[in-house]
């Protein structure tokens, strides 16, 4: 049996406090509000509870934000894509902000399994104004429990219409790709971190962006496979290649709370579930 599981957000701001309601169908929903850093941001974490998705499986996202709301949205663990017999499995998020609106959309680790047959989007919809924060941790197979990804295709697409598109498909078969010194050369964590912006970033707050992922890339272990560039005016992105999770989950953390300190004055307040 396939699960097509819907899950809408909506934040508002109401006075100081950010609102927000959610509408589930499914298999998918959100635990409670929390407010660790003040009532004018709104902390969410997404549930998934059969734990895993499955070819035929669909998951759609839908975060709308109104003007001047800010959320950050996680999950509590890692999203898996297991092995299919033939159908694809679907994942998509659609993060719509309104003018002055902030979201931090921060989910933990993906992992496609051995013959997963997936998909994963994310589709940034943001007016003058607004700003979104977002990472994709994805890892290939699980190496430390010898499973390796030998069979299978997986298909990322990350997209700011207008401004970036990032979308690319790797195949188990692509032994170039996954194992080829221009590729990933046998490392199978892959993470983006991306800030991007309803209009043009101001060229000092770019650089003040770019600058403090740097920093933090400097004195990383993971610094000679790792970049932080801006594609476009409106896009800062890091890039990352890790041989296992854990130190690419550490460098995006730290490269999210310059980011946050950088862009808008904020310390880094990571959400509590990332501590248990």
């Amino acid at each position: 049996m396939s699960w097509h599981a819907k899950l809408a957000l909506h934040y508002r701001r109401d006075g100081a406090r950010t609102t927000a309601h959610d509408r589930h169908e499914g298999p998918l929903r959100v635990l409670q509000r929390l407010y660790p850093e003040g009532e004018g941001i709104c902390h969410h974490v997404v549930v998934h509870p059969p734990g895993g998705v499955v070819g035929g499986d669909r998951l759609d996202i839908d975060a709308r934000l109104d003007a001047g709301s800010h959320a950050v949205v996680t999950t509590p663990g890692a999203t898996r894509f297991y092995r299919s017999a033939g159908e694809w499995a679907h994942a998509h998020a659609r993060l719509v902000l309104a003018e002055g609106a902030r979201l931090e959309w921060l989910p933990l680790e993906t992992i496609v399994h051995r013959a997963a047959l997936a998909s994963n989007r994310v589709d940034l919809d943001l007016a003058p104004g607004a700003e979104a924060m977002g990472w994709d941790l994805l890892a290939l197979g699980l190496p430390a429990s010898g499973e390796a990804f030998d069979a299978g295709s997986f298909v990322q697409h990350l997209e700011l219409p207008g401004a970036w598109l990032e979308r690319g498909r790797i195949d188990a078969a692509d032994t170039a790709l996954l194992d080829g010194a221009p590729g990933f050369a046998g490392r199978r964590v892959l993470a983006t971190l991306w800030f991007a912006a309803g209009q043009p970033l101001d060229p000092a707050r770019r650089d003040a962006l770019l600058d403090a992922a740097r920093a933090e890339l400097d004195a990383d272990p993971l610094a000679a496979t790792a970049g932080a560039t801006a594609p476009h005016g409106r896009v800062v992105v890091l890039r990352v290649l890790a041989q296992r999770v854990e130190p690419a989950f550490a460098l995006l953390v730290r490269v999210r709370a310059a980011w946050r300190h950088a862009a808008w004055g904020l310390a880094a307040h990571p959400p509590r579930v990332w501590r248990t």
